[in-house]
């Protein structure tokens, strides 16, 4: 495997810019999916909002954190095998950093005041960027009703009845292949 200079560049591109995703999100990978779109769509036009949205779908159906495997799946479509290494490696390093060098000091400010009010403005300005990206999700989703029940009942399943989200995720990739065969064969049936 040669790395052209034009790759090089890329996987550079894609470790600088997965790296200030990772080191200016708080919150987890919910909370950068407005950070990856911007940056992977908007800025970089490295690909587009449909694209953006099955990434998110697959990453938060296979396991890991969603942050990690969306930069793994756009840094594999932008640049193959070494551009989801950089991707990865971006995202991944700023926390890895950031956690190591808090490790140090956690101790000794934990219970500081001024600390836990940051702590709780950093909280209040997650929940916006959570809801945001759950808002996104919702207006690029299929507007009909059977995704509108897919939804609640997802929902109801998780909040209410603390069904396992991987759970929740299976069964829903089950329940949308079975409507969609019996879809298709209620169309052949048409004909």
């Amino acid at each position: 495997m040669k790395l052209t200079k034009d790759k090089l560049k890329k996987c550079l591109q894609l470790f600088l810019t997965f790296f200030k995703i990772g080191a200016f999100t708080f919150g987890g990978g919910v909370a950068m999916i407005p950070f990856m779109e911007r940056e992977v769509v908007e800025k970089k036009k490295w690909i587009d909002k449909d694209v953006l949205l099955d990434i998110v779908v697959v990453a938060e159906s296979t396991p890991g954190p969603i942050a990690i495997n969306g930069a793994t799946f756009i840094g594999y479509k932008v640049a193959g095998f070494m551009g989801s290494m950089c991707a990865t490696l971006g995202v991944v390093l700023p926390s890895f950093i950031i956690i190591l060098l808090l490790s140090f000091c956690l101790g000794y400010v934990w219970e500081n005041e001024i600390v836990q009010y940051a702590l709780r403005g950093i909280r209040a300005g997650v929940l916006a960027l959570v809801a945001k990206s759950l808002w996104g999700l919702f207006k690029k989703s299929p507007a009909n009703a059977f995704s509108y029940i897919m939804i609640a009942l997802s929902f109801i399943a998780v909040a209410v009845f603390d069904v396992k989200v991987l759970i929740v995720i299976i069964s829903g990739a089950l329940i949308g292949l079975a409507a969609f065969f019996i879809s298709k064969k209620a169309g052949d049936n048409k004909k």
